[in-house]
């Protein structure tokens, strides 16, 4: 038996076998000369890779319906790749290309692709620009099928497997969640990274920081996940797998008994109520909060939306994620939540969260988690947030809905979409189409900018929300999802404590509501923190709500308060 220690991401222990996600192989085609008589071989094998690829694409479209909303956009992705492929004229250019010069065909084939991609690119018309980016991906598909390179299909991976991999994308996550997975064990990432937030909120045990685990077990082998202690055991024998087999069984009677916390409010000993919100990144996970018995929806992260697309990859094609579309989830969120507030906040795209649309520009950023994410992203491209803004507000007619926008630094930022807003409204007025008027509209608060001026920021949003992820991240200079500075990243480093405090007191003078939806609202040490500092409103993975209701039963508001002082001595400066 061999033991791994990581650093742990998700609590829960998992039995199962390990399946290892073999590491992307990268395309390299070497530029060569061939002889004439190779010529006619050469351009058949490229022909035979164009008909595979065609094929391989109408039976994608065959599983798609013609008349679905939701399928069209993928219809026409893989029609246009059809078209592309079909083209004479760009055939044509490749085999001149190829019979005058006598390179390779892998070699001619990618440098004509590239360089009609790069004509599109460079004609000035976004529409043929984003067509570059379809070229690219297609003639990708046929170099693959030529060398004979297949890339790794994440839903090909059999019921209770542990996972072990480098990393995994957020999409890949989301997909892995629909299967039953016995856990995850990575060698890249940190606590608050998205992948380990979604292993959070699906109840998948995990754990990240093993270095080169990949390479140090086999498909096959007997493995052991222990969430809570961050250990990895392979090929354990059989008194240590009864002991694991125990430890699953007390688990799951752990989960029986706060069943009976499911229906009941969270209340601490003194009868003081707390709301207990839930994360979520996909409708679907809506229904999971909804049983496990939210008080809403805390944070809806509209990203993951783009994300969990049916063949979203950096490697695909960009596409469009419509109006209906969102209008669609968003109602079917506030549907599933009834008259309990959803609160959904507006893109947080770039920075560590890449997406692949043909409404957001393509960066090369140096810092891209300083650079042109989130609502700054939005303000850039007022498009893709007016479509959001029209969405939401139309699928506010059917639930209680609030909407949130993220990494706010400046009372310029709040007004600026607030002018949106006003916009929107006037474009659903003039086209009559039906929306609620009167949504709450607040902000997050996850970063020391927005902290500090939380004053000012009061007295331009219906609420706030603590976002202590990226909080903790920017006030302490830490990448999340690096492990290797894993030790530095502290929610309860007092700059912290000091911000989340200075923020409460400046909302309670203007009467603005304050929850906390980064990860700190989820854990049992910060849960009694932040009580102790007077917030009522946590949102967390919805695994966690009948925990933290059963562990607030067990205190009085006053004790809470003692618990805190300890972490908030320093804080006590003059005030």
């Amino acid at each position: 038996m061999e033991v791994f220690l990581g650093i742990s991401a998700a609590e829960g222990t998992g039995l199962g076998t390990a399946f290892v996600v073999p590491e992307t192989v990268k395309r390299a085609i070497r530029q060569h000369h061939i002889k004439i008589d190779q010529i006619n071989t050469g351009w058949q094998r490229f022909t035979n890779a164009v008909n595979a690829v065609i094929l391989e694409l109408q039976m994608h479209l065959d599983t798609l319906s013609k008349t679905s909303e939701k399928d069209k956009a993928q219809r026409e992705v893989f029609e246009t790749y059809i078209l592309m492929l079909e083209d004479p004229v760009f055939r044509k250019e490749v085999r001149d290309f190829y019979e005058k010069e006598l390179f390779n065909i892998e070699y001619s084939v990618q440098l004509k692709a590239e360089e009609y991609a790069s004509k599109l690119k460079q004609a000035g018309n976004y529409y043929l620009s984003e067509r570059a980016k379809d070229i690219t991906d297609v003639f990708d598909r046929v170099l693959d099928e030529m060398l004979d390179i297949h890339h790794f299909d994440i839903t090909s991976v059999p019921d209770g497997s542990v996972i072990f991999a480098n990393s995994l994308s957020s999409a890949d996550t989301i997909v892995l969640s629909k299967r039953k997975i016995a856990g995850l064990a990575l060698s890249e990432g940190g606590v608050s990274s998205h992948v380990a937030i979604l292993a959070r909120n699906y109840g998948i045990p995990t754990v990240l920081g093993l270095e080169d685990i990949s390479k140090k077990v086999r498909n096959g082998d007997t493995v052991i996940i222990d969430g809570k202690s961050a250990e990895v055991l392979i090929n354990p024998d059989s008194s240590t797998i009864s002991e694991y087999k125990q430890k699953i069984r007390e688990e799951y009677q752990r989960s029986v008994s706060l069943r009976a916390f499911l229906n009941k409010p969270a209340v601490t000993k003194d009868g003081t109520e707390f709301k207990l919100y839930a994360n979520i990144g996909t409708p679907e996970e809506a229904e999971i909060a909804k049983a496990e018995g939210a008080d809403g929806i805390g944070l809806f992260r509209t990203e993951f939306l783009y994300m969990a697309q049916n063949g979203a990859s950096l490697n695909a094609a960009a596409r469009s994620f419509s109006e209906q579309t969102q209008f669609e989830c968003y109602k079917q969120v506030l549907e599933t939540m009834g008259d309990k507030p959803v609160t959904i906040r507006t893109l947080d795209a770039g920075g560590d969260k890449l997406i692949n649309s043909v409404d957001i520009p393509v960066m090369n950023e140096k810092n891209p988690l300083m650079g042109l994410r989130a609502v700054r992203l939005s303000l850039a491209c007022p498009n893709v947030l007016k479509t959001q803004l029209r969405a939401l507000y139309r699928a506010g007619l059917y639930g209680n809905l609030r909407i949130m926008f993220p990494l706010i630094t400046s009372v310029d930022q709040v007004q600026k979409c607030l002018e949106i807003i006003e916009e929107v409204k006037k474009e659903l007025d003039y086209e009559k189409i039906p929306y609620k008027s009167d949504v709450p509209v607040g902000i997050m608060i996850e970063t020391a900018a927005a902290a500090i001026v939380s004053d000012c920021l009061a007295k331009y949003s219906d609420f706030f929300s603590l976002g202590t992820n990226d909080l903790t991240q920017y006030t302490l200079g830490v990448d999340r999802e690096n492990q290797h500075v894993a030790n530095i990243y502290n929610e309860f480093n007092l700059a912290i404590l000091r911000l989340i405090h200075l923020t409460i007191k400046n909302a309670d003078k203007e009467g603005v509501p304050v929850a906390v939806c980064g990860e700190m609202a989820g854990h049992k040490d910060s849960i009694m923190v932040l009580g102790g500092m007077g917030i009522r409103n946590l949102s967390m993975s919805p695994k966690s709500i009948s925990s933290t209701k059963e562990l607030l039963s067990r205190f009085t508001i006053q004790e809470l308060e003692a618990i805190s002082a300890k972490h908030l001595t320093s804080l006590r400066v003059e005030e």
